[in-house]
């Protein structure tokens, strides 16, 4: 199957959101009425993929700064670090392929997208691991498949080390 052909841009005006519908409602929401909002107030960056040469809204993603507990991870990765706490990660807090894209890959594409633009702020800024907030099982199973295990206390949020993804990377 041919990976399609998508830009990924920070989400703007242009951006037609209001056929996009990936089958979860309060992700579709999200898009449609408050992303460009949480964009002014600094409290995410939204990131879509579109085809080329439109402003059709194929998927989109979010990041945003969180720190994630020493306790909260399994003690094979804890081992070796500092005891702070709380360790610095990015957070991709919604993921989402609009319906109509459905078997064409776009929800890997996005998410190889977000983890790049992750690695490409670590030359910046310290980020030990990327966390992921599945809203069900099946989404849970689509970021193992990733590399990304399932936090002590809450399996459906789950995170990556940072290493392990320049490791993927490579």
């Amino acid at each position: 199957m041919a990976v399609p052909r998508l830009n990924f841009e920070p989400l703007g005006r242009h951006h037609d959101r209001r056929a996009f519908a990936c089958g979860e409602p309060a992700l579709d929401d999200y898009l449609k009425s408050r992303a460009s909002q949480d964009v002014r107030r600094d409290v995410a960056r939204v990131f879509v993929a579109v085809p080329p040469g439109t402003g059709d809204v194929a998927g989109y993603y979010t990041l945003g700064a969180f720190t994630i507990g020493l306790d909260r991870i399994p003690e094979e990765f804890a081992r070796g670090l500092p005891p702070y706490g709380d360790l610095p990660a990015a957070l991709i807090g919604r993921l989402a392929r609009d319906l109509r894209w459905r078997g064409e890959r776009v929800g890997e594409l996005l998410l190889t997208d977000a983890i790049g633009r992750v690695l490409d702020a670590t030359s910046r800024l310290a980020i030990h691991a990327i966390v992921v907030d599945a809203k069900n099982d099946t989404a849970a199973a689509f970021y193992r498949s990733f590399g990304f295990r399932p936090q002590v206390s809450r399996p459906n949020r789950l995170f990556l080390a940072v290493a392990t993804a320049r490791e993927g990377r490579r």
